[in-house]
Parts: structure tokens; C-alpha cells; sequence
């Protein structure tokens, strides 16, 4: 039995998708089934160690993106997905899956056009509040759709909706403060501020953070995740700010946090300042600590912006908009947080009760359940 996977080459879809395959691991193991293959297609293994850890044989298939701008590479893009989509096809049919599960994005599109084709049971999943291209076409022939935010359910059909939240890995979740503050060195007994600014980082935040850098650690611990393209000018521009600081050792910058260091910052964390992409949202909201929440102003469909608004609605969050985000602004609202214990609280419980931490047991029980029915 063989199940697909494809999405486009980004976290926000690999890190779901290796999500599920734990999951369906564990299910496969409690059923003792045996002869299950996991397959995934797209343009890039985004990350080919973890793909070979995990035992995830990997399929390249190029394609090209149609923008949403004018762009003579929208031209030459037309041949690279029907190359893609010629490539899928034939890939498929030779090595016929029993149920492919796409996450979207323009690099899912030839696998899932593969499926249809060849009649092949598909299960999408949505991350954002507001559905991309391919996942909206997908919605269409889907045997199930799994969403993340409550306001997806009107995109799509309801009878073979099902609202599952957005699969985070294992590896984030538990750990202690011990373990924590040994790792990061942290001062005791003062408030712990997380930049989390994802793989990439982001630089907006970059910018404002480093700004308000001398007075945040004269009450808090900073761990700043920066990003890996950003680490030598944050480190440059820092050892500036905090030169005449006597609580520059308060602020710690790393470029990039692994699975076990995202696990142990969120044991000590007091208020996490970030993005809104879906992956870091069910992050957040699983380890239930406050937020402010800044999205990007130029995110397609400007999911960022409605996901974001989603999780404040929710109770769990404080949302900064990108025009509107200022150093001054920044420090305002997390001193505001600190400060009020009572909200913090509040949010915690709200975080918590917006999480969704079997979502990808939910939808690895029903790509198993599908496959099986397929393959009989």
C-alpha cells in the first residue's frame, strides 16, 4: 500500500505533512499493518535528511507558478507545468498510490491533477483561513477536506469538511524549565520575551525588536530566533545597541531553533512575539502562552492578515499590523502583557482551547482509512 503526499516546498507544508506520517506510523504500529509506503512529490524535498529519516521516498516533479502579477515567467511557466503534469501522470500510473494527500500550493498542482486523472482518492488539507488556488480546484473531486480555521468551513463543501487544526510536530511539545534555562543560560526570575520569526525570520521584526533591544532586557530575557539569512547583521547591529547595556547576557539571538530547542523555549516563555502563519499559530496556541501576533501585509490571499484575526477572535492573541508596527508600539505591548497578569492568563486558556493536538492523528486515521478501502 502506498500513500503520496505533495505540497508546495515550504515548512509551512513539509512540516504538516512529516507531522501526519508520525502519526500514521503510530497508527500503523497499534493495527500491525505492514507494507506501507510514504511517498513525496513536489519541486524540492525541502528538507531530504528528515525525508530519509523518515523513511519518505521523495519524487521530483518541476512545475511552473502562475503569479499573480504580470510576468513574462508566467509564460514560460506554462511549459513547466505541463512538463509537470506529464510527469506526474506517468509516475503515477507506473507507481499507482492508493491515496494522495495534498497541502496545496502550486507545486501540489500535478499530483493532484495526476489523481484526478487517474481516479485516485484525494484528501486535502488547508492551513490558512483563506484557501489557495490549487486547494480551492482540489475541493472540487476531494474525497475529504481537512481545515485549520473555523472561517474555511464557507469555501468549501461542508458535508466532507471537517474542522482538524493544522498538525504540529511531536518534537515541540514537552520539556522543563530546568532544562531550558541551563541550555539558553537565562536569568532567573524575570520574564522570557520569544521572537519567533520563523525559518527565515523576518526582518521587519528584526528591525524593530533590535530598536527596543536595550530596554527589553532591562526587565526580560530575549531569545530571538533571526532567521539564517540574518544572523551576522542582527549580531552586528545588536553588539551596537547593547554595547553600554549592563544586561546585554539577558538577550541570546540564534539563527535558526531545532525541533528540541523550540520544545524547551516554550517551557519558559512568557510572551511569544510573531508571524501568523498557520504553522506557528498551532504552535503557539499548543503551548498556550500570550501572543502578539504581526502578519505580513503582502501574504497571498492575505491569509496571514485573516489568520491572524482568527486566533485574536479566539481570545488567544494580540494582533499588530504591519503598517502600524513601530519600536515604541512593539515595547508598549509586550510591557502591557507582562503587566497584566490576569489577561496573560486568560490567554493562555484561550491559546489552549483553540489548539487542535490530534489534528494529525485525526487526518492519519483517515488517509489510513481511505487507502485501505482503496486498496482492498
Amino acid at each position: 500500500m502506498k500513500i503520496l503526499f505533495t505540497g508546495g516546498g515550504t515548512g509551512g507544508h513539509f512540516a504538516p505533512i512529516i507531522s501526519i506520517i508520525e502519526a500514521l506510523r503510530v497508527l500503523i504500529e497499534e493495527e500491525r499493518l505492514v507494507g506501507i509506503e510514504f511517498i513525496f512529490m513536489s519541486d524540492s524535498p525541502y528538507d531530504n535528511d528528515l525525508l530519509i529519516k523518515q523513511d519518505v521516498r521523495f519524487i521530483k516533479v518541476g512545475t511552473g507558478k502562475m503569479r499573480r502579477y504580470f510576468s513574462l515567467l508566467n509564460v514560460t511557466d506554462i511549459f513547466k507545468t505541463i512538463g509537470g503534469l506529464w510527469r506526474a501522470f506517468w509516475i503515477m500510473y507506473h507507481d499507482f498510490p492508493d491515496v494522495v494527500f495534498g497541502k496545496g500550493g502550486y507545486a501540489s498542482f500535478p499530483a493532484m491533477f495526476a489523481a484526478r486523472i487517474l481516479g485516485i482518492p484525494v484528501i486535502i488539507h488547508e492551513s490558512d483561513v483563506v484557501p489557495g488556488r490549487v486547494n480551492q480546484w482540489a475541493a472540487k473531486f476531494a474525497k475529504r477536506i481537512a481545515i485549520s480555521f473555523p472561517e474555511s468551513v464557507k469555501y468549501f463543501p461542508a458535508a466532507k469538511t471537517a474542522l482538524t487544526g493544522n498538525p504540529i510536530r511531536r518534537g515541540v511539545l514537552g520539556s522543563t524549565q530546568e532544562e531550558a534555562k541551563e541550555i539558553f543560560q537565562l536569568e532567573k526570575d524575570i520574564p522570557v520575551i520569544f521572537i519567533y520569526g520563523g525559518s527565515q525570520g523576518s526582518k521587519n521584526i528584526n528591525d524593530n525588536i533590535i530598536d527596543i533591544a536595550p530596554e527589553i532586557v532591562k526587565f526580560a530575557n530575549v531569545i530571538h530566533q533571526c532567521g539564517k539569512n540574518n544572523i551576522e547583521e542582527v549580531n552586528g547591529r545588536l553588539s551596537v545597541a547593547l554595547e553600554k547595556s549592563s544586561f546585554k547576557f539577558r538577550y541570546h539571538v540564534l539563527n535558526y531553533l531545532d525541533e528540541n530547542m523550540l520544545r524547551n523555549v516554550s517551557s519558559v516563555a512568557s510572551v511569544i512575539v510573531s508571524r501568523a502563519g498557520a504553522s506557528s499559530i498551532f504552535e503557539i496556541a499548543a503551548w498556550g502562552i500570550p501572543s502578539i501576533i504581526i502578519p505580513i501585509t503582502n501574504s497571498a490571499q492575505d491569509h496571514q492578515r485573516e489568520n491572524a484575526y482568527s486566533y485574536a477572535r479566539a481570545g488567544a492573541a494580540e494582533v499588530i499590523e504591519e503598517s502600524n508596527l513601530t519600536p515604541n508600539i512593539l515595547l508598549s505591548e509586550i510591557k502591557r502583557l507582562l503587566e497584566d497578569k490576569k489577561r496573560r492568563e486568560s490567554m493562555k486558556e484561550a491559546a489552549k482551547n483553540f489548539a487542535q493536538p490530534k489534528a494529525a492523528r485525526k487526518i492519519a486515521r483517515e488517509l489510513l482509512s481511505l487507502a485501505l478501502e482503496h486498496s482492498s
